[in-house]
C-alpha cells in the first residue's frame, strides 16, 4: 500500500517530525492548525495547510473537523502523532469509513487498550504477567482495602480506567494519602476523559 498525501493531525514537534519523514518518503503532507497556530513552524513546513475553527488545543480534538480537513485536502492517509486524538477509536473508525488510512491501531485495539480494566483482563486471560491489582473499578473503600492487603511498606498506584498520557494517576505510599489521592485522581480523570472510574495496582519500585 502506498500513501500519496498525508494529513498530519497534530502540531508542534511531533507534527514537524512527521512532515519531515513524509518528505523523505516522497509523500505530500497537509498540516492542520487552529486559528492561533497559523504561523507555527509545522504549518510552514507542510506542503499544504488547512485551518480549523477555534483556537488552542480544542481545535485539534474535533474528530469531524479533522476528518473533513483530510477529505477536503484529498488525503489518502492520516497520522495522528501523539496526544490529542492519537488514541481516539472514533477517529480511527471515521478514517476507515471514509477510506482514509489511519496510521495507527485499529478502532478495536484502541477501544480495548483505552480501557485499562479490559486490557488488564485480557492480559490475565492470556497468561501475561501483571502486577497485583483490581480487575474492575473500585470505590474509595475498595482502594483502601487493597492498600491494606499490601502490608507494611506497600505502595499502590491509582489509575484512571480510561486514562492515558500519564493523566489520572496517583502514587499512594501511606494510608493517610488515599482519600485525597483518590478524589484528585477521580476528578482529573472525569475532566480529562469523561470517566472517573479508577482501578488500583501495586506500585512497582526499583
Amino acid at each position: 500500500m502506498s500513501i500519496e498525501k498525508l494529513l498530519v493531525a497534530n502540531r508542534g514537534e511531533i507534527a514537524i517530525r512527521i512532515i519531515r519523514a513524509a518528505r523523505e518518503l516522497g509523500v505530500d503532507s497537509v498540516a492542520i492548525h487552529s486559528q492561533d497556530d497559523a504561523n507555527s513552524l509545522h504549518v510552514r513546513l507542510a506542503d499544504e495547510a488547512v485551518s480549523l475553527d477555534g483556537a488552542g488545543a480544542r481545535a485539534y480534538l474535533d474528530v469531524e473537523s479533522v476528518v473533513r480537513a483530510a477529505i477536503g485536502a484529498g488525503c489518502d492517509a492520516l497520522h495522528p502523532g501523539y496526544g490529542f486524538l492519537a488514541e481516539s477509536a472514533e477517529l480511527s473508525r471515521r478514517c476507515d469509513e471514509m477510506g482514509i488510512t489511519f496510521v495507527g491501531p485499529t478502532p478495536e485495539s484502541l477501544e480495548l487498550f483505552g480501557d485499562k480494566a479490559r486490557a488488564r483482563a485480557l492480559a490475565v486471560e492470556l497468561d501475561v504477567p501483571v502486577l497485583p491489582g483490581t480487575e474492575t473499578a473500585v470505590e474509595l473503600e475498595g482502594a483502601t482495602e487493597f492498600f491494606h492487603s499490601l502490608g507494611n511498606g506497600g505502595a499502590m498506584m491509582l489509575k484512571a480506567i480510561a486514562g492515558g498520557g500519564g493523566r489520572g494517576m496517583r502514587v499512594v505510599t501511606a494510608e493517610d494519602q488515599i482519600a485525597e489521592a483518590y478524589e484528585r485522581c477521580q476528578s482529573e480523570a472525569a475532566t480529562a476523559f469523561g470517566n472517573g472510574d479508577l482501578l488500583v495496582e501495586r506500585l512497582m519500585t526499583t
